[in-house]
């Protein structure tokens, strides 16, 4: 794949392209990264520096690579936190571009808004431009489950919840949902799942819940499935594919005693992965 990758970018640790791009090139894709900050570290630190780039500026990379006449070329664009309305537009001006060159290509969106215990930690305003605005013009989502409940408008606690959440959102326009640490009145202790959902039905792989909540996971985690669905054609196996490469990348940060995620030792998982936990048919 060739991938457009617009994104928030740190010197020190893995989110945003950060996390994301290495992965990819792991893979074997072609990533294109644009940043759409470039700080020293992650914010979860309390104290970072560097600079937060104009929308104007982000669009002139954008441009740029337009000019050498390649845009039309790529496969799919990702994006993952987006801190300002007017970065949305002109990632979704990139999406745009892009399709009008190539129709098949698709856009990858993790929408990055809040989670379980911190509720929304966006500005306000940015989870209603990403549910109204952002996820309608996204073919493959990956919420968590905070997340989709907002996009829902719902509180899911069982899994038949889950995915009559997940319809309510594949019915505003993307197709292809992932869905990452899903809690629920059946799931087993200490575990969690995540799903999957497609024109081609359901599925879910449950793991154990690791004592453990790095910074930068959802970023490779989009980034992966992304990768995986389109390799494989198949939700099934992108979701195993994709659930075995970050279990392997938390306990390897467990291990470690690390804050950061230990994305390059993991690099093998991540290339090779296996079927570590196997998908059960939801429907």
């Amino acid at each position: 794949m060739k991938i457009l990758s617009i994104q928030s970018s740190v010197a020190y640790g893995h989110v945003g392209n950060s996390a994301a791009v290495f992965p990819l090139q792991r893979l074997g894709h072609e990533v294109w990264p644009v940043n759409t900050v470039h700080f020293s570290n992650h914010t979860g630190y309390g104290e970072w520096r560097g600079p937060l780039l104009a929308p104007g500026d982000v669009a002139d990379v954008i441009a740029g690579i337009g000019d050498r006449g390649v845009l039309g070329k790529a496969d799919a664009v990702l994006s993952g936190y987006q801190g300002d309305p007017a970065v949305g537009a002109v990632i979704l001006d990139a999406v745009a571009t892009v399709k009008a060159a190539n129709p098949a290509a698709v856009y990858c969106c993790d929408p990055v808004m809040g989670d379980v215990g911190r509720g929304m930690f966006v500005r306000p305003g940015i989870p209603e431009f990403m549910r109204d605005t952002v996820v309608p013009a996204a073919d493959v989502i990956t919420p968590n489950h905070f997340e989709l409940d907002f996009l829902a408008g719902t509180t899911s606690t069982t899994l038949h919840e889950v995915l009559a959440a997940v319809d309510v959102v594949r019915e505003r326009g993307p197709r292809d949902v992932l869905v990452t640490s899903v809690l629920h009145t059946d799931s087993p202790a200490d575990t969690l799942d995540v799903v999957a959902v497609s024109d081609d039905g359901a599925w879910a792989v449950t793991t154990p819940l690791l004592p453990i909540t790095p910074n930068g996971c959802g970023d490779v985690t989009a980034a992966l499935y992304l990768a995986h669905l389109h390799s494989t054609g198949s939700p099934q196996r992108a979701l195993e594919r994709t659930t075995a490469s970050i279990f392997a990348i938390l306990e390897n940060t467990l291990a470690a005693g690390t804050r950061e995620i230990q994305l390059i030792a993991s690099q093998e998982a991540i290339a090779h992965p296996t079927t570590r936990f196997e998908a059960r048919r939801l429907r």
